[in-house]
């Protein structure tokens, strides 16, 4: 089992920047699939991005491309989500996720655990 904790959100204008943090407990963080998701008002949660146990290889939403970037540090048990040229329509609670299972990585089904989530907002 793993718990899952988010940092890094906060207020930020169109344009800058920000970076999510997600620290995972326990001693096998390497063995996680990990994704990051989001969900703004009145919509359904949607996938952003998803990096694979060695960060071999990496998945983003259309949306994000070029943007964001998912990355992991698996000494420190910490997965990360730098966005850049951030926009209004960015603005929602992110997430991170995770699982052992490397199948179907864009869909929320596809995840074991949750973190509780990091509030985004972009101001136009």
């Amino acid at each position: 089992q793993v718990q899952l904790l988010e940092s890094g959100g906060g207020l930020v204008q169109a344009g800058g920047s920000l970076r999510l943090s997600c620290a995972a407990s326990g001693r096998t963080f390497g063995n996680y699939f990990m994704g990051w998701f989001r969900q703004a008002p009145g919509k359904e949660r949607e996938f952003v991005a998803a990096i694979t146990r060695s960060a071999a290889m990496t998945y983003y939403a259309d949306s994000v491309k070029g943007r964001f970037t998912i990355s992991r540090d698996n000494a420190k048990n910490t997965v990360y989500l730098q966005m850049n040229s951030l926009k209004p329509e960015d603005t929602a609670v992110y997430y991170c996720a995770a699982t052992t299972a490397p199948f179907r990585l864009t869909a929320t089904s596809a995840y074991d655990y949750w973190g509780q989530g990091t509030q985004v907002t972009v101001s136009s």
